[in-house]
């Protein structure tokens, strides 16, 4: 029976070495090379943003209101003004943060219940089903603003209140390819021999869906960052006191003809990112897919 399970077990083993092809195949694509460096230059500038930032985001000068972009203030400063450089650098963070965690919560969440629905079906699935029809009832921003005035302004509660709807296409997309796993000759085989059911879903059944899971995952996080920088815009989401692209892009949508810096800088540093991530996830899911790669 070994000999039998080896070469089924290796298909399912060899799942696991999905993503370890990205580098590689992002690398040589200049599209994905590119998206990546971009990613990964705003990562160090979010991390490193104490280092980084001249000024102090928090600090106001009347005195230098509205100054236009100079050797002193290189985005120039906003209403209060503050420098927007500064604001820009720290806004990154808020961003990244917003995004990779909700998309974290959402993926685990989505994921598992997909998974479990699919493979006992019954009332895990039916439930699931149900709650997916209610939320799905509600637009995404209109859901979201809703939550935000239920729970208040605040960094972890606009996270769960995005998250909270955020898993209905992780599940949907786990549940599809769990059922078609499911039914693949290695699981049977992993079933008959008396491998528990727990085992074959985390080491049989997830590795062979993960990659399309990932690359879910990467495409998700801009959206998650414009839906926050959304919620700031409207004054429901970050507090004041943070800097956020969103409430940046707020505070000069009145004065955009007077100085155009204020939002248009971070509305462009929004939409470098969001652009960078979107082109990788789409070359991920070049790399990962091969009818794609033969189609695309």
């Amino acid at each position: 029976m070994s000999t039998v399970l080896y070469p089924l077990r290796r298909h399912g083993a060899r799942a696991l070495f999905g993503l370890t092809r990205l580098s590689s195949g992002v690398a040589a694509d200049a599209t994905g090379l590119v998206a990546g460096l971009v990613i990964l230059a705003y990562l160090v500038v979010a991390v490193f943003a104490p280092l980084i930032a001249p000024q102090n985001p928090a600090a106001t000068d009347l005195g230098m209101r509205l100054a236009p972009p100079s050797a002193a203030h290189w985005f120039g400063t906003d209403a209060l003004g503050r420098d927007a450089l500064s604001r820009t650098i720290y806004g990154a963070r808020v961003s990244i943060l917003v995004g990779v965690l909700t998309v974290g919560i959402a993926t685990t969440v989505g994921t598992g219940l997909g998974m479990l629905g699919a493979y006992f079906r019954g009332g895990i699935d039916a439930i699931s089903a149900r709650l997916i029809e209610l939320l799905q009832a509600f637009p995404y921003l209109i859901f979201a603003i809703g939550m935000m005035a239920f729970l208040g302004p605040g960094f972890w509660n606009l996270i769960w209140a995005l998250a909270l709807k955020g898993w209905i296409e992780f599940y949907r997309l786990a549940r599809g390819e769990t059922l078609s796993q499911s039914t693949k000759e290695y699981v049977e085989a992993a079933r008959a021999v008396g491998y528990p059911h727990s085992w074959i879903l985390l080491s049989e059944i997830l590795p062979n869906i993960l990659n399309t899971v990932a690359v879910l995952a990467t495409l998700r996080v801009g959206y998650f960052m414009v839906l926050e920088a959304s919620l700031s815009f409207l004054g429901v989401g970050i507090p004041p006191s943070i800097p956020t692209w969103g409430s940046m892009i707020n505070d000069g949508r009145n004065i955009l003809f007077v100085a155009w810096w204020v939002s248009t800088i971070p509305g462009l540093a929004l939409l470098v990112l969001v652009v960078a991530i979107n082109l990788l996830g789409e070359r991920m899911r070049q790399v990962l897919d091969p009818h794609a790669k033969s189609t695309g």
